[in-house]
């Protein structure tokens, strides 16, 4: 199959994805082949959703072909409205509360080793969800126990309780996303606050997890204010960092600010290393779950 620009939206709205300048480096291959096809007819058959598809992820042609996917838990509509991200925004439904052992069964019947749990911000619930997000870890656990399992939680408003819930499940690593650099915030990520991801990270460090986060770059930031951010997370010990390239999902988003060069994405890894990050994921394609089985 040729390389093409592949978009992963049936609309073809990705205005930057178009562009006749973007670099070779961030052409992908278009999703086919039997695990591919098998991984979507099984989503669509437990109603389940994935952020691979919900968020135009554009490995998840190779993810799925090698048989891994991240679930998305608690529905496929999110209460916040961040400037780049394509899951749809709105007043979300009901969820699903059998959807625990929907993942867990999916677990099994892809034979994951290593289980990457993502959600939508769930505001307007008095839990945020945490409870899901517990019974969700438990399930695929009981069923599934030598599968190791990541999980990308929301920042629950930095309500504690909510995160220790979670905690109390026992995942293997703890993801949460910083995403931008403090600047950026207002425009990036206008409902959250780049201390309480902070805090939402050291909290579970604090606790003995080992702990993820992940930035995207190209999106208006400077090389120093992305050093500083490193320095910050390594001032609570965060032991994985992934660095990917901004790619704006639709033109309603915010746009790209520039395509950085692979040799800048090898000078994060290599500066990152430096600081004492575990592993640092830093590439044009990186995304949070990419790779997530051998951050573990």
């Amino acid at each position: 199959m040729h390389k093409i620009d592949y978009l992963y939206n049936d609309n073809n709205q990705d205005g930057a994805s178009k562009q006749s300048s973007r670099p070779q480096w961030l052409k992908v291959k278009a999703p086919a082949g039997e695990n591919y096809t098998k991984i979507k007819s099984m989503m669509r058959s437990k109603s389940l959703h994935t952020v691979c598809e919900e968020a135009h992820c554009p490995n998840i042609g190779e993810c799925w072909h090698s048989g891994t996917a991240t679930f998305l838990i608690l529905g496929d509509t999110c209460t916040r409205s961040c400037g780049f991200c394509a899951i749809k925004t709105g007043r979300p439904g009901d969820y699903d509360p059998l959807e625990p052992l929907k993942v867990a069964h999916s677990v099994q019947q892809m034979g994951i080793r290593h289980a990457v749990i993502t959600s939508v911000n769930r505001d307007e619930l008095p839990d945020q969800g945490s409870n899901i997000w517990a019974q969700t870890i438990i399930k695929v656990r009981e069923l599934n126990p030598h599968t190791s399992i990541e999980v990308l939680i929301p920042d629950f408003k930095g309500d504690l309780d909510c995160l220790q819930r979670v905690l109390d499940a026992g995942p293997d690593i703890l993801n949460h996303n910083v995403e931008t650099v403090p600047r950026l915030y207002k425009l990036v990520r206008p409902q959250a606050k780049y201390d309480r991801s902070l805090k939402v990270l050291e909290y579970s460090k604090l606790k003995g997890f080992k702990t993820k986060t992940g930035i995207m770059v190209g999106i208006g930031e400077k090389f120093d204010e992305i050093i500083d951010v490193m320095r910050d997370l390594r001032n609570i010990d965060i032991d994985i960092m992934t660095i990917g390239q901004y790619l704006q999902p639709t033109k309603e988003h915010l746009p790209v600010d520039r395509y950085v060069h692979p040799d800048e994405f090898a000078e994060y890894k290599r500066i990152g290393l430096e600081m004492g990050f575990m592993h640092v994921e830093s590439g044009p394609l990186v995304r949070s779950s990419y790779h997530a089985e051998k951050h573990i």
